[in-house]
Order: C-alpha cells, then sequence, then structure tokens
C-alpha cells in the first residue's frame, strides 16, 4: 500500500493548476509526516475510521488544512477553526470557554481536535454525527465564527486559489459538502500516539517512570479510570454525569439536551486522555485548572446530584497515589511525535 508520504508526491505533482500549485504545495509541505491514510497511524492507536463518501486524499487534507487556518471563514475575518482549536495548546484554546467573533463567549471549553477522528459524535454533547457534520457548525454559529453558510461559499468562491483547488478534489465550486468534507479529512490526521504508555505495551518495559508505572497501575487499577477513559483512545464514545457544573441553580443539561433521555441529564462525552497535559484547563465547562485539581474531583466521589453515573463514587486514594496518577497522565500519554501543526499559505 502507498504511504503517505508517497501518495503526497503522486497527487501533488499530478496535473495540478497553476493558479493553485503554490498554496497545495506549501500546505502539503506544511503537514509532512502526517498520517493521511487510514491505516497509517501512530503506534498504539486503530486505524482511522474514514466515511465510505470522504475517502482520505493528500490534496483534500491539505485544502481541509488551509480552511482550518482561515479566518476568512469568519463574519470579521479574526476567528478560524485554530482560534479555539490552536495546535500550541492541546488543539484547544487553553482557556475556560471558546472565543468568538466580537468576543463573544459561549458556555463550554473548546473540546480538543487531538483524535476526534475516533469519535463516533462530535461536540461535548454529542450531537453531531460525524466530523463532516460537525465541520460547519462553528462557522454559522452566531457566537463563534459567526458567518453564514451561504457566505462563507460566496466568499470562497471569489479566492482563485481555493476555487481552483475545490475543482481539483471535488469536481465543484466551493459547497457546504466540500468544505465539511474537507476540515473532516484534515482534522482525521490531527493524530497522537506512540506515546510511552504505547511503547510499554508493546514490551518496552522501561518506557514509563517509576512514578508514571505506579500511575499506570492505579488508572487500570482502584483510582477506576479506565471505566470510561478506556480503549486505545482513552475514551468509551459514551457520556457520563460526573458532577461537574450541576451545583449551580441552573445547570448544563448536557447530552439529555440531544438524547431526550432523562438519565442523560448532565452527562457530557468521554473525552481521550492523549495529550491531556496540554489541554488545560479541564471538564466541559472549563472549571478544573490542573489534572491535579481532576483528580481530587474523582477521588472525593465527584459533586452529588441525582444523575450522577455509578462509577462516580469516593476513592480511597492518598496524596502519593494521586500525584502517581498524574504523573501517568502528563508522561505516559503524551507523544514525542506530538502533532505540532503549523499554519499553511492560504489562497489568494
Amino acid at each position: 500500500m502507498m504511504n503517505f508520504k508517497d501518495l503526497l508526491t503522486t497527487t501533488v505533482f499530478r496535473s495540478v493548476r497553476r493558479t493553485c500549485l503554490p498554496c497545495i504545495v506549501l500546505a502539503m509541505t506544511s503537514i509532512s509526516g502526517l498520517a493521511g491514510a487510514a491505516d497509517d497511524v501512530p503506534l498504539g492507536l486503530k486505524p482511522v475510521p474514514v466515511p465510505k463518501d470522504n475517502p482520505q486524499t493528500a490534496e483534500k487534507i491539505a485544502l481541509g488544512k488551509q480552511l482550518y487556518f482561515d479566518k476568512r471563514l469568519s463574519k470579521d475575518n479574526t476567528v478560524s477553526c485554530a482560534s479555539c482549536h490552536a495546535p500550541e495548546l492541546g488543539f484547544s484554546n487553553g482557556e475556560r470557554f471558546a472565543t468568538g467573533v466580537g468576543g463573544a463567549k459561549g458556555g463550554r471549553s473548546a473540546p480538543s481536535v487531538i483524535n476526534s477522528a475516533y469519535y463516533r459524535q462530535q461536540f461535548w454533547d454529542g450531537r453531531a454525527a460525524s466530523l463532516e457534520e460537525q465541520a460547519l457548525g462553528p462557522i454559522a454559529n452566531p457566537i463563534e465564527m459567526a458567518l453564514s453558510i451561504e457566505d462563507a461559499v460566496d466568499r470562497l468562491n471569489k479566492i482563485s486559489g481555493y476555487k481552483s483547488q475545490f475543482q481539483k478534489v471535488f469536481g465543484t465550486d466551493a459547497n457546504p459538502d466540500g468544505i465539511a468534507k474537507a476540515i473532516a479529512a484534515y482534522e482525521r490526521t490531527v493524530l497522537s500516539g506512540n506515546a510511552p504508555f504505547d511503547r510499554y505495551k508493546a514490551g518496552d518495559k522501561s518506557a514509563l517512570s517509576e512514578a508514571a508505572e505506579r500511575g499506570r497501575k492505579l488508572f487500570f487499577g482502584k483510582a477506576n479510570c479506565a471505566a470510561c477513559h478506556s480503549g486505545s483512545n482513552f475514551e468509551d464514545n459514551s457520556y457520563h454525569n460526573i458532577g461537574i457544573g450541576m451545583d449551580v441553580k441552573e445547570p448544563d443539561k448536557g447530552r439529555v439536551a440531544v438524547s431526550k433521555l432523562a438519565g442523560d441529564t448532565g452527562a457530557f462525552k468521554t473525552p481521550t486522555l492523549r495529550e491531556i497535559a496540554r489541554t488545560a484547563p479541564y471538564m466541559h465547562d472549563g472549571s478544573l485548572k490542573t489534572l491535579e485539581e481532576v483528580v481530587d474531583h474523582y477521588a472525593k466521589g465527584g459533586i452529588a446530584n441525582e444523575w450522577l453515573d455509578e462509577e462516580i463514587f469516593e476513592l480511597r486514594l492518598n496524596d502519593q497515589d494521586k500525584a502517581d496518577l498524574v504523573t501517568f497522565m502528563k508522561e505516559g500519554l503524551a507523544s514525542p511525535d506530538y502533532p505540532d501543526h503549523k499554519a499553511p499559505k492560504l489562497p489568494e
């Protein structure tokens, strides 16, 4: 099977129009080394699920990356996808809430894009069934990018470099379907694996420090973390009420707004723990500033409420246990091959 670098070389130079060649080459250069094919993934990860109607190609990934970093997809040209999901901030934004056009803020934190390719649904409440469905939401959201999809399409088609790339990739001018598919294709390359934990699991018992190894045993043992943060992506594609935000007068109802099931009240999607040290603050409302605070929250059994998940209960963890858990997450789940993507040159 052709590897990603070969795919890049083949597709970049295959009858590409001169009007968009410089942008495509630069964009592809900046994604060199990323996992572009569904089965070309870092150690420890499973093949990336890819929809049959949106296969990965190097040109599509390059186009999606440009769109991801382009502030022209916002009403006043100040906000891009990368503004709230920045590579240097764990593909989140380092703040409690996402900040949109004009400084508008929502009530939830910006979830990391890292390994989001493995989620069955997107957003904290799972209201989008795929990355494609998710991609257009922030563009049109009035407190995020605040640009109608119709206007976004019109803007892109007035940029010759984009128009020619859409023709090359999809055989049409820019349209909502193509925008969503290109951004989703790029986001499927934002992967983190080959962490010390993966090398440990593969047989290198020196990959984890002594503290991280103690933390690993706790994580999969009496600390009960793996009850929800399970599998190769350290998440269960499910929703849980852990008590966060349930002690305020009008709490965020979470998943129940989508599922209409009372048991989902106050439940939010389990996020991956890969690269978790980079994505503070934590929880759907960004209310916990550090991993130490996160561990303390779970250790005390969350915040009591009618819909508290059955897997949340008081843990008998001493200070050393807590410190070791944090060390495992910080050291054991951080990859030396972090996808530190840089913004590409954008079409004109």
